[in-house]
């Protein structure tokens, strides 16, 4: 008998297949506990060994969801900021009960473990690119967080990482796994009320003070618990101050991409989803935008954004706008179908009980945004919200704020991702990194 240290574990082979292959090799989308041993657990040697980087916001509640997974086992945290590295590990430790996660200060040392199947990433913008690139290169599968990326360029970049490494992605486009959201697309992708002539996504406007630091602008030395400018990293150097950093670095562009950018991977989103856009891009774009006119935030805080599609569908996408409901809104034909959080309506009002018949179009259907990636890295198919999806969502935003500064209308072919007659507006497409951060090939 094979001694157990001489078999390829089950990781280590699926992360040799490329997505959508493992399945027919035999590997099940749902394994049943009852066939893995003991009935309601999984063997050690099977679980998803992950781990996370960023938990000053949204990087808990994701790790929390897949702590709730028998199928994963969380080994590790990284963080530049010692007091959440310090709180993300002690989640963990309670939640199994022993002094087993490891920290880490930089990713790359994470990264060179060797024993992760998949990592979560939930930090500043500008890091979303190169932290994902070098996830795709050391062989994990990648749940990352919305916007997909800080630069068009770096979308498209972040693309190719994962199709070239076979990777599994998840995006934290969360609406895609809620029954409303669900139920609106399908509704609108079945025709239900006609040929669309115009969709309109509302937006938040104004800045969130997430943090309790807005006004806090005085410069001065960084907290000896953060890594000030690790964090900064890529991003152009500016001196430290406490509204900068945590949660509230996404009103300045140099780290995120205000409310636009911020909301842009879930109504938007959306809106492709219903219309099966998922893959397609405008072909005009022209925008504007009010910013604030003090302070060290430099992101729209009040803007109109007009894109016009292949197909000629129009579409408005705003913020601080009353004519302009919040969520998604598909005007068509024969009515029209509203849906944001915690709302769906219809006119003709009927339609929101329509029953999606045999032969309609059936959207992939999720109940469960983190189960649905743990799913997708067992059996290698696609997720709910994989990166070109993502990367298609995020760009309309990207242009939006590129005609919003340019001032001018953009015309955009989606095939090549270049904009036709304004180098000025092409340039805008990519970032130019501090050094010595590059993006990685």
């Amino acid at each position: 008998m094979a001694k157990r240290s001489s078999l390829m574990r089950r990781r280590d082979f699926l992360k040799t297949l490329p997505i959508a292959v493992a399945g027919a090799a035999g590997f099940p989308t749902i394994v049943k506990a009852a066939a893995l041993g003991r009935e309601g657990a999984v063997p050690p040697s099977d679980k998803i060994v992950m781990a996370g980087i960023g938990f000053g916001m949204q990087g808990i509640p994701n790790m929390r969801a897949f702590l709730q997974k028998d199928e994963v086992r969380w080994v590790a945290v990284c963080d530049l900021d010692k007091e959440h590295l310090k709180q993300a590990q002690g989640i963990v430790n309670q939640h199994y009960g022993h002094e087993s996660c490891s920290t880490y200060h930089d990713f790359r040392e994470l990264y060179a473990r060797g024993d992760l199947d998949a990592v979560s990433i939930a930090v500043p913008d500008h890091w979303h690119a190169i932290l994902s690139i070098s996830a795709a290169r050391a062989g994990l599968d990648i749940f990352g967080e919305k916007p997909f990326s800080h630069s068009l360029a770096e979308g498209r970049a972040m693309c190719d990482a994962v199709k070239r490494y076979g990777r599994v992605w998840q995006t934290g486009s969360w609406q895609r796994s809620v029954d409303n959201f669900h139920r609106a697309s399908e509704l609108v992708r079945n025709g239900r009320i006609g040929k669309i002539l115009r969709v309109e996504v509302g937006l938040p406007a104004g800045h969130y003070d997430f943090a309790r630091t807005f006004g806090e602008w005085a410069v001065g030395p960084p907290p000896r618990e953060l890594d000030y400018d690790f964090w900064v990293g890529p991003a152009p150097f500016v001196p430290y101050c406490k509204a900068r950093v945590h949660m509230n670095w996404r009103w300045n562009m140099d780290f995120g991409g205000g409310q636009l950018m911020d909301w842009i991977g879930h109504h938007l989103d959306i809106a492709h989803w219903g219309l099966g856009f998922d893959y397609a891009g405008p072909v005009e774009i022209q925008g504007r935008g009010e910013f604030p006119a003090t302070g060290i935030y430099n992101s729209a805080t009040r803007y109109w954004v007009d894109a016009r599609y292949a197909d000629g569908t129009p579409f408005v996408l705003a913020g601080g706008y009353d004519e302009i409901q919040s969520g998604t809104k598909w005007i068509g034909e024969y009515g029209w179908i509203w849906v944001d959080r915690g709302g769906f309506e219809t006119q003709p009002a009927y339609l929101v009980n329509e029953i999606i018949g045999p032969g309609e179009i059936k959207l992939i259907k999720s109940r469960d945004h983190c189960q649905n990636f743990v799913d997708s890295v067992k059996n290698r198919a696609l997720t709910i919200a994989p990166a070109e999806v993502a990367h298609r969502s995020a760009s309309v935003g990207h242009l939006g704020v590129i005609a919003i500064e340019t001032g001018r209308r953009i015309k955009w072919d989606p095939a090549t991702e270049t904009i036709s007659g304004d180098a000025e507006a092409n340039r805008l497409l990519s970032r130019a990194y501090r050094g010595p951060w590059q993006l990685p090939a």
